[in-house]
């Protein structure tokens, strides 16, 4: 009886992670699925150019893309792109493997960068921003070649918040990585379809699926601690106020230039009262904050639901 009772619970709790398997990655799919919709990010006819690093996040992008492209009421094609820059111990083999295995098209990269970084830069200085601008002007390059009309990147929420926190912080700028904008170069629409996904989501996501993750200190680059920073503070910010980090992620989608001071995003100079009323106007003696009414909120997809 006792083995018995044993294998049920085995069985019982073998079908609970798989149920709880499948919510995760139904949720992962509506996520950017609304992403995607809300931004314009894809459209027919696009040949989208997946950017795959060999992490988490860049994998999983390729994953929920491949199966919203089965589902799709339009048409896309995708291609998956690795950049080998060449770093000492990268495995060469693994992305070529994995992908191959897929059966998606792919296109590796090879651009000995690695080389040129550790010329330039002094030994214990940061490499990472000269090797993101090499990688970034490759990347835009081979998306020209291939024929790409958007070049997607693994950026999750958490990157959009980080980044938006250390440029406030840092910069002294209201910035962040917007889910699609133009490349600085002016050739390529860069898309984020992950904009709405947590990142402990695609950890374990990650971990599900098995990914053959390859590490990203290959060349001993060092750990950006001030994005470490801005890291802990949100997470004890959520551990400790519920719901204080949503809040602030719909708040970059809900932005009132006029009560901010960019006078180049509005124009205070040459504001004069007019006599019509304005709802957006200036109620600095009436409702606090915090009393905004909760239909101003924008409808960003809810990361869970009891649905699911």
């Amino acid at each position: 009886m006792t083995t018995t009772n044993s294998s049920v619970n085995s069985v019982k709790q073998i079908e609970k992670i798989a149920h709880e398997n499948n919510k995760l990655h139904k949720r992962l799919c509506r996520q950017v699925g609304q992403a995607i919709g809300d931004f314009n990010m894809i459209e027919d006819g696009d040949k989208i150019m997946v950017c795959l690093s060999g992490g988490k996040d860049s994998y999983a992008l390729l994953d929920i893309l491949m199966t919203l492209r089965e589902r799709a009421p339009i048409n896309f094609d995708i291609i998956a792109v690795n950049l080998d820059q060449k770093q000492p111990n990268f495995p060469a083999h693994i992305l070529p493997e994995y992908l191959t295995k897929l059966g998606v098209a792919f296109h590796i990269e090879n651009q000995d960068t690695y080389s040129i970084v550790k010329r330039v830069i002094p030994e214990g200085k940061t490499t990472c921003s000269l090797c993101s601008r090499l990688r970034r002007g490759i990347l835009y390059r081979v998306a020209t070649e291939l024929g790409a009309t958007k070049v997607a990147l693994g950026h999750h929420r958490d990157d959009i918040m980080e980044t938006f926190f250390l440029n406030m912080f840092f910069g002294g700028k209201l910035k962040s990585m917007p889910p699609k904008l133009q490349s600085d170069d002016g050739k390529q629409i860069v898309i984020r379809p992950l904009a709405y996904v947590e990142e402990k989501d695609l950890t374990r996501y990650a971990e599900v699926k098995q990914f053959p993750i390859i590490p990203c200190d290959l060349c001993g680059s060092q750990e950006n601690l001030q994005r470490k920073q801005i890291k802990g503070m949100l997470r004890e910010w959520e551990k400790k106020h519920p719901g204080r980090v949503d809040n602030i992620f719909a708040s970059l989608s809900t932005v009132a230039p006029s009560h901010l001071m960019d006078r180049k995003l509005f124009g205070f100079t040459d504001l004069k009262a007019d006599g019509v009323a304005d709802a957006n106007g200036d109620i600095a003696f009436d409702d606090e904050p915090c009393a905004t009414p909760t239909s101003t909120i924008p409808n960003i997809i809810p990361l869970r639901t009891m649905d699911e």
